[in-house]
């Protein structure tokens, strides 16, 4: 298992990254202006919408020192600043991922992979 472990005074806690990414990804998917996680073929780097069931394809974790580095690959809605969706974004996900693992966030990256128009 690829995670963190946070020692407390009852025992230890281990968190798989693959949990952080899942509760990230819902988390980000609910910010305004963001249409979806974005998964991109190395083969032929072709980027394409992820569906909510694989929402952690689009997200990369990291975790050293006992904080997290996350890595958003998202396509956000036509029209939309970006600078403010992905203010949003990093506001949103710092707060509810650090608050619900007790993990401290060094880093959020954010890769705007395409912009997509929603009817």
């Amino acid at each position: 298992m690829k995670g963190s472990s946070l020692n407390t005074h009852l025992g230890s806690i281990k968190i798989d990254n693959e949990v952080i990414a899942q509760y990230a990804g819902s988390v980000a998917v609910e910010c305004f202006g963001i249409v979806g996680m974005a998964g991109v073929s190395m083969k032929d780097g072709l980027v394409h919408l992820l569906k909510k069931d694989s929402l952690t394809r689009g997200i990369n974790v990291t975790i050293n020192n006992n904080k997290l580095t996350l890595d958003f690959h998202v396509i956000v809605a036509y029209g939309v600043s970006i600078i403010a969706v992905s203010d949003n974004l990093i506001n949103s996900v710092k707060y509810k991922v650090a608050d619900t693992t007790g993990i401290q966030i060094e880093k959020i990256n954010i890769f705007v992979e395409g912009v997509r128009v929603i009817d």
